[in-house]
């Protein structure tokens, strides 16, 4: 269709344009936009129609959309915040910067700003700064017939009707019902003789990762959000928690990577903001391997009396740090699935402890190889590396398995615990072992 469309644009015929642009999926459309002029934008953009133009909006980039709202009119601003569900409108204006966020307040109802503000004031990650409050609510004392008349009549506007949510007449959740259980019931029946009871809900602090963690353990398509008095107050939905899941995936990269979290794109992002989100953590790392110089500088007449010793400290310091950040990539992930609990530390330590003796006799033995018969190099010396090999694999995985549990014991992120500070710990461990060894070994 790009094929098609692009020629077209180009040659400005622009009813031709409209006709197969609204033959398009609305992600499609978008997709189109960020390969479009900005003088091209606007043009295409005011030929969609208003009920497909506002979703197209939705999936637009935020330079995009800021760069709309500065270039239409108020009628057409109010036309697609009228058509925007809350959660959208609401995650619009908290990126956008002052003067945009004032055009769009200008064109919306006195009603919907009352609710984005009650929105604005909760928690950043909070269920109720990502909840929508498009959903639809029954009583439980209407019939089924009565039900379905009222989803016809509300859930055109409404983000899913999937599930209808049974209150009282202080808003108080008493129960939900699918709307597959609604149209297969007897129109004479009670909602209240059907609903179910079991449900899961979250409250409005709680915090994404929970929320996620819940989406994912009972495979729900939406959740409600109710309030201490448990009122229902929203729901979230599960394209709300795809975009939770992928922006938890990005911070915990980021954080394993020693990089300070960011949301923006990364070719989007300025270079001296990529720069300071990195050089705190560099300069934590680099002073913290200050330890490392000051092991070699303590076992300096070692190194003197045996300066091949030098040569495999690169060997030893690197298979250590990867050995760590094994262990710490599989406990970390396995945390965030709620896989390991932190009761499992004893569990953890116990199966690292056996793989780690697996992997480095096999590692040693093979160094063992290498280093005696193809090297010739003296067999205590042989001696001595392999069995600091074989120790550093050891205290590595167990390290690298044991440090994001305690991290999330004292409430840290456990993506911290990752490969560059696992590193210089293991790197400390690695080396003061090999040292000792070789004193005792090597006799001195």
């Amino acid at each position: 269709m790009r094929d098609v469309l692009m020629p077209l644009i180009e040659q400005g015929k622009l009813a031709q344009v409209r006709n197969e642009i609204i033959k398009m999926n609305v992600v499609d459309i978008a997709q189109l936009f960020e390969e479009l002029s900005q003088d091209k934008i606007i043009v295409i953009f005011r030929l969609l129609p208003k009920e497909i133009a506002a979703d197209v909006f939705t999936y637009l980039s935020y330079e995009q959309q800021q760069y709309i709202i500065e270039s239409i009119t108020d009628t057409e601003i109010k036309n697609i915040i009228d058509d925007l569900f809350l959660d959208d409108t609401v995650d619009l204006i908290e990126e956008m910067p002052a003067n945009v966020v004032k055009k769009i307040l200008k064109n919306t109802s006195e009603d919907k700003r009352k609710l984005i503000n009650q929105f604005l004031n909760y928690p950043d990650n909070s269920a109720g700064s990502i909840m929508t409050i498009e959903y639809v609510d029954l009583k439980k004392g209407m019939t089924v017939k009565q039900a379905l008349e009222h989803v016809k009549k509300t859930g055109v506007d409404k983000e899913t009707i999937d599930v209808c949510y049974v209150i009282d007449k202080n808003r108080i959740l008493e129960g939900i019902i699918p709307i597959r259980k609604l149209i297969l019931a007897e129109e004479s029946v009670i909602i209240a003789d059907i609903m179910d009871t079991n449900f899961i809900s979250i409250r409005t602090n709680d915090d994404q990762e929970k929320i996620a963690a819940l989406f994912k353990k009972y495979d729900l398509l939406a959740m409600p959000v109710v309030d201490n008095e448990n009122r229902l107050v929203g729901i979230i939905t599960i394209d709300d928690v795809v975009d939770i899941i992928e922006q938890e995936n990005t911070e915990d990269f980021q954080k394993m990577a020693a990089i300070e979290p960011s949301e923006e794109e990364y070719l989007k992002t300025s270079v001296l903001t990529l720069a300071r989100h990195r050089i705190v953590w560099l300069l934590i790392l680099m002073i913290s391997a200050t330890f490392t110089g000051n092991i070699i500088k303590k076992f300096e007449d070692v190194l003197q009396s045996v300066v091949v010793l030098a040569a495999f400290i690169p060997m030893l310091m690197d298979t250590g740090g990867n050995a760590g950040s094994q262990s710490a990539t599989l406990v970390i992930r396995g945390l965030a699935l709620e896989e390991i609990k932190l009761k499992d530390i004893a569990k953890v330590i116990w199966k690292e402890l056996r793989v780690s003796v697996i992997v480095g006799l096999i590692l040693a033995a093979v160094n063992f190889i290498r280093i005696y018969y193809f090297e010739t190099t003296d067999i205590k010396i042989t001696t001595t590396v392999c069995a600091s090999l074989f120790l550093t694999v050891v205290l590595a995985k167990v390290v690298g398995g044991v440090l994001p549990i305690m991290a999330k014991k004292l409430k840290l992120d456990p993506a911290i615990m990752a490969s560059p500070l696992i590193t210089t710990i293991v790197d400390a461990v690695a080396l003061m072992a090999y040292f000792y060894l070789a004193a005792w070994i090597l006799g001195v």
